[in-house]
């Protein structure tokens, strides 16, 4: 199959040709991916029946084999019979193994405590394992590009006019700022998605027949083998709570519009008129198809271009919270598009960290912009300065300086100066205020202080997690039924009689859980 024959411009333009990012991606992302997960909540399931002892070892293996055998295409050739995907899962692993065995495969669950487990499930993973370290890694980017530029002047813009001067380490370290928030709430999302294993309406029907008083323990053994768990009240419908994937969504695209903005400044900023950065390309890139001269800021603008285009989708999630009753399937076919987000967010993640790594500054062009407007831009300081000194009515005043220094093509600070009244209180003024109106470059206030102490700040938070993302998954790739037997004695006491609270919810804190895990495992090292 050649890949421009696809439709979709994210396979054949983005994620299929870029074969190091499609191969990072692609586990996590693909149809092939998402079954991989669909067999390890199915496998999870089996693990707690031989565990207790619901099935033997000989049948559990051997479900276990044919999970790792079936492929997606086998699956999706079977759909075409049932019409019904998660069926066509199940009958393509019973043929697999022989009749006794094959009544353990998906018993007591319904389709979607497989998919929407396996879907919470990959979205962990994919943030923990790529869209968090990279995320991290523009983070890092944007703090060096801060601090080399923390004492560089650079003309401040608000509603696209001259406003007072900053730095541009400043207006980068807002960037930072803004995106290590966004950052922290993604991870959050991420720590909050949810897994079920509760059946056809969420209420344990079928595994109450098996276990009527200790079900909901059982959905936990089985998700904990998942390093995952359910509801905080242990309750869902046939589908899981939706909030959670919604409140991921909402992360990566109040992310996502963190970077978009940010691509749209850098890409004013490359204006001809204003010059004060260009984006590093390549001597053999073409930036008009007529105009030799072009060279174009076409990174960021793709970034803005994508961010509108999944933007949009927001919209789709938040109506995809609306399940009639128990579940109905308008949700089925617009959440499968998920995948699609999260990539295209990934794609312009590293894409932006690219070309902001290469960003050339002109610090020529800052200071030239600065020096531009420069009789205009020290009203703000001078009338601050006069209020200070007891000048009345000094905005006012100032004010009228601007304007008339507009209308006169002069300086401000020369109408002041021939000023009696403003004069003196002028004179008042400390050496050092006086020059800074003559030099409004001197008028930064605390951008270059604000810029190092932001990229400190976030520098440190970013250590911290990207040491928690790989104790995680260095963790939970190694977890032992053995650290999951206090759940298993829970079970069994609940069963054989011990009371449980009326308010007995088993769910955790998963990040609580993990820490601990991570505990032992520090504890068990030779």
């Amino acid at each position: 199959m050649n890949i421009y024959d696809f439709v979709n411009p994210m396979d054949f333009r983005y994620y299929g040709a870029d074969s190091g990012f499609f191969e990072r991606l692609r586990p996590y992302v693909s149809e092939t991916g998402f079954f991989e997960y669909q067999r390890r909540v199915e496998t999870a399931l089996i693990l707690a029946f031989r565990e207790l002892g619901w099935c033997s070892p000989k049948h559990a293996d051997e479900i276990l084999s044919a999970f790792d055998s079936v492929t997606a295409s086998e699956v999706y050739e079977e759909e075409k019979r049932t019409g019904h995907i998660v069926r066509a899962l199940v009958n393509c692993v019973a043929k697999k193994v022989g009749a006794e065995a094959a009544n353990y495969v998906h018993l007591f669950l319904t389709s979607n405590d497989t998919t929407d487990t396996a879907a919470s499930l990959r979205f962990q993973e994919l943030l923990r394992d790529a869209v968090l370290p990279d995320l991290l890694d523009l983070l890092e980017t944007l703090s060096r590009l801060a601090e080399q530029h923390a004492d560089l002047p650079q003309i401040g813009r608000t509603h696209g006019q001259h406003a007072v001067p900053i730095t541009f380490g400043f207006a980068i370290a807002l960037y930072v700022d803004r995106l290590g928030g966004r950052i922290l709430v993604l991870e959050a999302s991420r720590q909050n998605l949810r897994g079920k294993i509760a059946g056809a309406v969420g209420a344990y029907n079928a595994l109450s027949l098996q276990l009527p008083r200790a079900a909901v323990l059982f959905e936990k053994l089985v998700l904990s083998y998942l390093g995952m768990q359910p509801a905080p009240g242990s309750i869902a419908s046939q589908i899981v709570q939706p909030e959670y994937i919604t409140d991921m969504g909402y992360a990566v695209q109040s992310c996502f519009s963190v970077l978009a903005n940010l691509a749209d400044d850098i890409r004013q900023l490359c204006r001809s008129e204003i010059a004060e950065v260009q984006e590093e390309q390549s001597a053999e890139t073409v930036g008009s198809s007529t105009m030799p001269h072009k060279v174009n800021p076409k990174n960021f603008e793709n970034i803005k271009s994508l961010w509108k285009a999944y933007m949009p989708r927001m919209t789709t999630l938040f109506m995809d919270q609306i399940s009639e009753h128990q579940r109905d399937l308008t949700n089925s076919a617009s959440q499968r598009f998920l995948p699609e987000l999260l990539t295209a967010f990934d794609y312009c993640t590293i894409r932006l960290n690219r070309a902001m790594g290469g960003l050339r500054v002109n610090q020529h062009a800052m200071n030239r912009n600065l020096s531009a407007n420069k009789e205009q831009i020290i009203a703000e300081p001078l009338y601050v300065l006069l209020a200070l000194q007891g000048c009345p009515n000094a905005y006012e005043r100032v004010r009228k300086l601007a304007r008339e220094a507009r209308e006169q093509g002069k300086s401000i600070m020369a109408l002041a100066r021939q000023d009696a009244a403003l004069r003196g209180y002028v004179s008042k003024m400390r050496p050092e205020q006086q020059q800074l109106l003559d030099d409004p470059a001197k008028y930064t206030g605390q951008s270059q202080l604000r810029a190092v102490a932001v990229c400190e700040h976030w520098r440190q938070a970013a250590e911290k997690l990207r040491a928690y993302l790989a104790e995680e998954k260095a963790v939970l790739s190694s977890l032992k039924i053995g650290r999951l037997r206090h759940i298993y004695d829970r079970l069994n006491q609940i069963e054989q009689g011990e009371s449980a609270p009326r308010d007995f919810c088993p769910a955790e804190d998963r990040r609580q859980v993990i820490e601990e895990l991570m505990e032992i495992r520090i504890d068990q090292k030779p």
